[in-house]
């Protein structure tokens, strides 16, 4: 993956924490993982790490105990999580996770964002092939180092390692999340930031007049409230 995909990815998050609908978005997690796995964050994991997301995002903690509160709601909207594939301007691969009550004005929206910006929908596994889809832990380094954190965790399935701007991002199989976040709460780190990522196994590089094509459609796929994270094979 290499520094590239870290500074890409700080970019990210950069961005994502700036967003206004940001607690709106993580409130709707909460409730979908609520309603999948129960209330209490120590016996469902995914509920315990979209709070953990919420306080690295700085979401106030009487807005995290609300969304919980409402998913107990029998009239609190049911949120189906769909993954969407399509092609941008000049053949790059868009892949769009989203979080939906409304499936028919999900897709609208996203193939109406593709067809302006000269770009097209496409089939379930059109794109995604060219992806691996991995999960990325991200917390301050402080005292840790990275070589011997590399080795702890190595039995644990790391992939890899690193760190920018005194942050360490630990990366891992999709299929190695639990037993990676396990490790980690072991060792008492203060996850910032756990989630899923989809990495390209190639990407395209594009002049600067054409990457900015690009990120205005991947500007107006992350303004819709429906979608969670846009990613790309864009270098």
């Amino acid at each position: 993956m290499g520094r590239a995909f870290e500074f890409r990815k700080e970019r990210k998050f950069k961005r994502w924490n700036k967003m206004s609908k940001v607690f709106t978005r993580l409130g709707k997690e909460i409730v979908m993982a609520v309603k999948a796995g129960g209330p209490d964050p120590a016996n469902n994991t995914k509920l315990r790490t979209i709070i953990q997301n919420a306080k690295g995002a700085a979401m106030p903690k009487d807005r995290i105990e609300a969304a919980i509160k409402r998913a107990s709601n029998k009239d609190e909207k049911d949120y189906e999580e769909v993954l969407y594939e399509g092609y941008g301007p000049y053949g790059v691969a868009v892949i769009i996770e989203t979080s939906t009550d409304n499936t028919n004005r999900t897709v609208a929206n996203i193939r109406s964002y593709f067809s302006k910006s000269n770009g097209s929908l496409s089939t379930s596994g059109s794109v995604s092939f060219m992806f691996n889809k991995k999960a990325v832990f991200r917390f301050a380094q402080g005292e840790y180092e990275i070589e011997e954190l590399e080795l702890e965790l190595i039995d644990f399935g790391l992939d890899e390692i690193d760190e920018n701007e005194g942050e360490i991002f630990v990366y891992t199989a999709f299929e190695d999340f639990g037993n990676m976040q396990k490790a980690l709460e072991d060792r008492n780190i203060d996850i910032v930031n756990a989630d899923f990522q989809w990495f390209p196994t190639t990407t395209v590089e594009l002049p600067e007049d054409q990457e900015e094509e690009i990120n205005k459609l991947i500007e107006k796929l992350e303004d819709d409230d429906d979608v969670n994270q846009v990613f790309t094979n864009m270098a």
